[in-house]
Parts: C-alpha cells; structure tokens; sequence
C-alpha cells in the first residue's frame, strides 16, 4: 500500500511557494498544462483576489502521487498579514516543505515560520527556489540555513554521489557515523527516521518556474518520509477551515483517528457552549475547486463535510481536543463604515459569518463607539475583507486608519472584592489577581474548598471569568498576562441565583484592577531592513528615534541589513518612508513579536480618555443591602463592607473565613447534633421531624372509645445530585472525562436496578444552568424521576425547593456532597447521604441481585 502523506508548502511572500506547488502536481501528472501566477491561471489560486493581487489568501488542497506516495498538498499563504491561516494548517501537517528564494535568502518571516514549525514539531523538507537567479553558491546558501535555521540542515544534491550524501550525513549525525566508517551505506530508513524526528533537513535546489529540480524533490520525497501512524480506533478529527460552496456550510477536517461516513452522528460542543449531535450529510474531498463526492474516509484524510452547523476553526473532534491559541495575533484595530442607509444590527451578523472562515478577522461590536470593528494583521487585510463582503453581502464597505491594539495588564498581586446584594439577592466573590510573565494570556483557578463554596457555585464563577472578555482601567483594553484565581465566595440559601454570580464575579475583577492599577502593553515588531550601505546612517536615526532596538546583521557589498525589535506604533508605515528615502532599494519585512510594556503609556491613556468608573458595562462598585434596600459602595470602599476576608498563600490573617483547603484536613468536622444546633440557632425550629413518635389518631365517632397509636404509613423517596455524585465516584469521573453523556447513562442504569429491586421512589437530577435559553425537561425511566434543570436554576435549587415541598407523608433522603444542600437537609429535617455511603448500599444491592439471578438459574436448571 502507498503512504498517504499531508504536505504543506510554506514560504515567505514572493518565494515561489504557489509556482512549486504547481511545479510538483504538472511533475507528477496531476495536471496537463503549467500555470503561472503572472498568467492567472495557476490550479490552487482559484479566488479572484489572489488572481488579481498574484498572492495566496486562502490555504488549498491538491492531491498528487509519486511511485510510493499518495500525497495531500496544502498549499498556505506566505504574507505575513495572513500568516494566522497558515498557522493554522500546521496541525495537520506530517510534513513540510519550506521554500527559500535562493536570491533573498532567509527573511524574518521564514524564521517566523521555522519557529512555528518547531513548535508544532512538524519534519521539514527545505527547497531553495530561484537558484536561475539567484548570484549565491548552493554552498552558500547551505551556510546560511546552517546558520540561521539549525546546523542540521543538509544539501542533497541531485548530481551528487550517495557515497557523497553518507559521508555529509555521517559528519553530522553519529548515529550514521558508524554505518559510514563500517563503509555500509545508510539506509534510506535510518535518514526518514532521522528527519522524522526533526534532526536532519534535507536541502534540495532547483528553479519551480523553470522545472528544474523538481523531479528530485519528489523523488526526496518519495523516498525519505514515512506513513504516519494513526493508532486510535476511536473517531478523531482537526477542524482547520470553515466554508460555504452550493448553499452548504462544509466543514474541512483531519481525521485522525478512526472513520467517518455519510451519516454518521458526531457530538460536539459548539463554540456557544451548547450541545450539538448532528448527523453527516456529505463528505468531499477537494483537490484545486474540483471535488469527489465519497461515503467514507478513514485516518490520515483531508475532507469536507457538510451536516455541521455550529463547527469552529481549530475545534476538535471526538476524542482530540481543540488547538491552542494562535501564536501569531492582529495588532491593528480598523474601523467598517458602512454605506449610508445600512442598518448595522441587521448586517453586523451577516458579517460574523465571515469571521467563522476568518477567525483571525476578530469582528467585534463597540459599544462605546457604536461601530463595528476588525482587527487584523496589516492593510492588505482590508483589501481582501471588502472584496469578500461585496462578494457575499452585496455592499460596499470602507475602512478607516488602523488603529494600534493595545493591551493591559494587572500592575501588581492583589485581591479584588464583588458583591451584589440588592434585595432578594446575594453572592460575594473574591479573586486573586497576579501578573504573569509575556504570552501566558489569562489564566484561571479557583482555591477554595467544598465545605466554603460548593463545586457547582465555583464552576460557575469560572464559567463567568471565561465567558467574558475582561478589560483594563486604563485605557479599557482587553486584558492579558494575569492570572486570576477564587479564594473566597458565599451564597445564600434562598436569594442566591445563577446571574448573582455573575454580577459579582464581573464588579471582582474590576475592583482589583482599580486596586492594583495596571500596565500599559503595545504589540512589538521584529523586524529586518535591507538597504544601500550609504542609507544606513539615515536608517539607524531613524529607528532609534522610533525607540527600536537593533543591530547591524551585515554591511558587505555595498548592502547594509538590520534586525531588531521597535513599536507597531513607531514602525507601522515605516516601509514606504523605506522605499522613498533609498530611491526603491530599501525593503523592510515585519512580523508580530507579542506585546511588551507601552514605550509612551501616559501619552496614549490621555489620548484616550477612559474613565474606568464611568464605564456601567464594567463597572467595579458593589452593592449590598440594608434596611430591605439595596444601595451602591463605591470599589474604593468595598473593602470595609465586604463579608468575607479571603486568606492567600503569604498572607495569615487571624480572622479569615476562608482557609486554605489545606488547613481543614483533620479540623473541620462537625456532629449532626452540632450542625443541627447551629441550623436551629440561625433559623428557627425545624418544620417537621424526619423520626417522628407514633401519633395518636382521633376519631370524631369515638371521641370517647380508647385510643390506639397507629404508625403513620410514609413513602421513601430518593433525591440523588446526579453531576454530584458522578464527579465523587471513581469509575464515573474517569468515563465523564472522556464523554460525560456515557457517564450519565451508566448512572441511569445503576439507579434503574437499584430502584427496580427496592421499589424506592427516586428523583435524579442535573444541572443544566449553562445550556442558553434552555427550558428543562422531567420525565419517567425505567421507574423513577429524572429532572435537567432550565437556564439558570442550579440542581442545588432544584434539590432544596423539592425537600422544602416535601409532605409529612415523605421518608426522604438527599444523596450530594454538597455542603449547603445537606444543611438545608437538616434544616428540612431530611436525611442526608454521601455519594460514596450510597455508592457501598448500590455494591450491596447489586450483590443481592447476583445472587437472587444466580439462584432462580439454578432453580430453573
């Protein structure tokens, strides 16, 4: 069987990334007639704008094959104001081919692209392009890459010997040293493995234009890769692109694990949150603008599929998970004016459509500003944006200047204080808000034990934090390298519900952030300016008065290059002063280098002129209540209202009410005895008793006859906390991390015998607050209740209304480790049972029934 191999084609702009690619499909007989980029008729850049402009905006397949290969190409764009759609090919890829122009040699967005290919651990094949043209030796080249890239590159040169090649190869690797000094050639296995690895580059030269070398990189390619290795069984797929073709929303996937035909159910998470299962409805596989309709694919397949209405780029499937966050993000902020008489509720989600084949266009909603927004990663962006949205929409759109993206974040460690209390409602919620280091973006966590804040009002309060795009004080920026943990929460009984919470959580953040004040962050350049040796002093002036940071990279033959680091703000249009002060020779490349502390902060925040307090969406005042009312605290004077005092590591404080969950082990143990005292002291005698004496019955007829105690008849009735007791339970923990509907089932099942034997009347519920504009259900199974929760109502609140409902005539129990539901069990006067006390009485019934089974067989036989 051939290998199927995924390749991708990877260049800087203007390398000859698309002629290569159609270099190697004419080369293989894929195609009958070369196209040309000059000529608009290449097989891969089949968009009117790439035909137009002669540059690849969006990323392809083609699909080709050698004598042992059957290969996928994918074919990426290589400007940098695109760069996030080839980032996001990466994934997918077992290869790639990194394509060098022999005349220009390693730019900085080639080096942007080796890092990324590193990152992602993806074994690279390089092939420098243009060598018609080029005035470097291959030598030289070879020098280079060495230099730049890693010491592993080696050239494979097609007229040399194989002798030759063992001998370049034994000089750098001593894994083939010995093979090369026993004179036995090396395998061509052992130089796959190696290059598998990423611990040798092959080097192949040729033009693309002129087909020379092309045979040999086929031939290399052929020879020196190896089928991947697709292990799991189970169905897994990559979600990498979103698109629309003949009315139907196609969904282009990986598939890394298992098969996928037509009508096959995948279940996924959308990126609302909600759940979806859809079934599949057709499955294509494209090569250039031509496709063939199949009925299945197995691992190692680049499909479309339509039948997926709510997929998302870099979404996983099945048993993968999603991609991580891009590296490469817009720095620009731009402006959409839309044409007169155009209602922008109306056409804004038209748009949000295009950000789902997009993502990297960030459309967004300002509320301040009352305009639509794109952020994107240079002007050209633009360009293509307004194409496609007369394309699409119908309309024709303008943008206004860039504006730089600015970010902040917290100055300082801190702990933010948020309360909501008018009446009738209650949360409080404190956060420890910490700097973090450059790129770690914002992170999450909670410390708080169970016994303080039950798991379901945590999870909620993280669910907030995630939700919500945070802002800083200063400038009213997105926020970023700050983590952001729970140390202390309280909810009430009977007034706290879901949206409490969130208010809470919201005004915590801002709070700490007015506290602790923040940092101004700018996004950075690195950049590389090639130019005439006599423009290097204007250059140099130019660029410190830009507060750049940089070096002289060489100055030799009458070519000065510098390299260094400066402000979007300062270096943003630079290159057409570039261009007009070095008469056309000067040529400056940028890529995005992550965000560093803003060079003119106190300049930039007058210019804006936010004013944190002024700002009702994130506001970071409080509110609590008194005297049946509720009124506002100011966020400077929180702290003297606040109920809780939250203890953090570093910090001792004798009066916290929080402890560390460490702290509890072995202290914090209260009687039933105990716990019911304090329930009587804080809200008065119980209604009713659970164990209650035998009554004395009086009948009206025989007022006067004697008496007799009648026991009262009562039904017994289970409450189970399902999520409660699934997350307590070992087995069921385990299966929910991989599907939590498996998990949910299997519980069922074990409720169903349980109440069949015992003839127990069972209420299971779970939690289904998150599920958006979600109306709950309640139904019978297999002969007991079982009860999901609408938007917004918890299974706590669920659990104590029903035990609060409960009639004289109920013999209950409630099985959670919830903390507030068991004391409102006592409060109820309601037995209390923990998962694992009730987990041991399931072993035991289940027992009984093994053997009652294992009895009435042997009774039969």
């Amino acid at each position: 069987m051939k290998k199927k191999i995924v390749i991708g084609i990877l260049a800087h702009v203007d390398a000859g990334k698309t002629t290569l690619s159609e270099a190697l499909l004419y080369q293989s007989g894929k195609i009958r007639t070369l196209g040309r980029v000059d000529h608009k008729n290449t097989y891969l850049d089949t968009n009117a704008v790439e035909r137009e402009r002669g540059i690849t905006v969006f990323s392809k397949q083609a699909r080709f094959s050698s004598e042992n290969c059957d290969f996928i190409l994918l074919d990426t764009p290589g400007h940098v104001d695109f760069s996030a759609e080839t980032e996001r090919t990466l994934a997918l890829l077992d290869y790639a081919v990194l394509v060098i122009s022999g005349s220009d040699g390693v730019q900085n967005h080639t080096r942007t692209l080796w890092s990324l290919l590193e990152m992602y651990g993806v074994p690279t094949f390089i092939f420098v392009n243009k060598c018609d043209i080029a005035i470097k030796l291959k030598e030289e080249s070879e020098a280079e890459l060495c230099k730049l890239l890693s010491p592993n590159c080696v050239s494979f040169f097609a007229d040399a010997s194989k002798h030759s090649l063992d001998e370049r190869l034994a000089m750098i690797h001593e894994d083939l040293l010995d093979s090369f000094l026993a004179d036995e050639p090396i395998s061509d296995e052992a130089i796959a493995r190696l290059i598998g690895e990423r611990r040798l580059f092959p080097c192949t030269y040729g033009s693309a234009l002129k087909m020379e070398g092309i045979d040999y990189l086929l031939d290399t390619l052929d020879r020196y890769t190896l089928a991947p290795y697709y292990g799991e069984k189970r169905f897994g797929a990559k979600v990498y692109k979103i698109n629309r073709a003949d009315s139907a929303r196609l969904t282009y996937m990986k598939i890394t694990g298992g098969t996928l035909s037509v009508r096959d159910e995948i279940v996924y998470i959308g990126a609302d949150g909600k759940r979806y299962a859809e079934k599949v409805d057709r499955i294509r596989l494209y090569s250039g603008d031509k496709f063939e309709q199949v009925d299945g694919v197995s691992s190692g397949e680049i499909c479309a599929v339509s039948g997926l209405t709510a997929s998302y780029i870099g979404q996983g499937l099945g048993f993968e998970s999603d991609t991580g966050k891009p590296v490469l993000e817009p720095v620009l902020s731009f402006r959409i004016v839309l044409p007169a008489g155009c209602d922008v509720n109306l056409y804004f989600p038209k748009l949000k459509e295009l950000e789902e084949e997009e993502p990297s266009l960030h459309l967004c909603w300002n509320e301040e500003l009352c305009q639509i927004e794109a952020r994107l990663m240079g002007e050209i962006q633009t360009d293509i944006l307004k194409r496609m949205i007369k394309e699409r929409i119908g309309i024709e759109c303008e943008f206004d200047t860039g504006k730089i993206l600015y970010k902040e974040k917290v100055a300082a460690r801190t702990i933010g204080v948020g309360h909501f209390e008018p009446l009738r409602h209650y949360a409080e919620v404190q956060l420890l808000l910490e700097p973090q280091p450059k790129g770690t973006g914002l992170v999450f966590d909670t410390d708080v034990p169970e016994n303080t804040l039950s798991t379901n009002w945590q999870r909620l309060i993280l669910t907030h934090l995630y939700e919500k795009r945070h802002r800083g004080v200063l400038t009213g920026a997105f926020l970023t390298d700050t983590k952001i943990t729970l140390v202390a929460g309280r909810a009430h009984l009977k007034h706290t519900e879901g949206g409490d919470f969130r208010q809470a959580t919201y005004r915590a953040v801002r709070q700490g952030l007015m506290k602790a004040g923040c940092e101004l962050l700018e996004p950075y350049y690195r950049f590389r300016l090639e130019l005439p040796s006599p423009s290097l002093g204007r250059a140099m002036a130019d660029l410190q008065a830009r507060f750049a940071d940089f070096e002289i990279l060489s100055n030799d033959d009458g070519v000065a290059v510098l390299g260094g680091r400066g402000p979007v703000s300062e270096l943003h249009g630079y290159a057409r002063e570039v261009t007009a002060f070095t008469a056309g020779q000067g040529r400056l490349s940028c890529v995005s280098d992550g965000y560093e502390i803003c060079h003119n902060a106190e300049e930039v925040i007058a210019a804006r002129g936010y004013d944190p307090e002024a700002d009702l969406a994130n506001t970071p005042h409080s509110v609590f209540c008194a005297h049946g009312a509720g009124f506002t605290v100011p966020w400077n004077e929180v702290d003297n209202y606040k109920h809780l005092t939250a203890e953090t590591e570093g910090e001792k404080k004798p009066d916290a009410l929080v402890p560390k969950a460490s702290s509890l082990k072995g202290k914090y143990s209260l009687s039933d005895e105990e716990l019911e005292t304090i329930m009587l002291r804080e809200f008065g005698p119980i209604k009713r008793r659970q164990y209650r004496d035998t009554r004395t019955v009086i009948n009206e007829e025989r007022r006067k006859a004697p008496r007799k105690k009648i026991p009262p008849k009562q039904h017994s009735i289970v409450i189970v906390d399902g999520y409660n007791v699934i997350f307590a339970w070992d087995s069921l923990s385990a299966l929910a991390e991989k599907n939590l509907d498996d998990a949910r089932e299997s519980l069922m099942t074990l409720l169903a015998n349980y109440v069949g034997f015992t003839k127990t009347e069972l209420v299971l519920v779970f939690d289904a607050y998150l599920v958006k504009e979600g109306q709950g259900s309640d139904f019978m199974r297999d002969g007991y209740r079982v009860v999901f929760t609408k938007h917004e109502q918890t299974a706590d609140a669920f659990i104590e209304k029903l035990m609060h409902d409960l009639g004289p005539d109920y013999s209950a129990r409630v099985v959670t480790a919830d903390r507030l539901v068991q004391c409102s069990a006592v409060n109820s006067g309601i037995l209390r049972t923990t998962p694992k006390e009730f987990y041991d009485e399931l072993t035991v019934i289940g027992n009984e029934i093994n053997e009652f089974v294992r009895k009435y067989a042997e009774m039969k036989k």
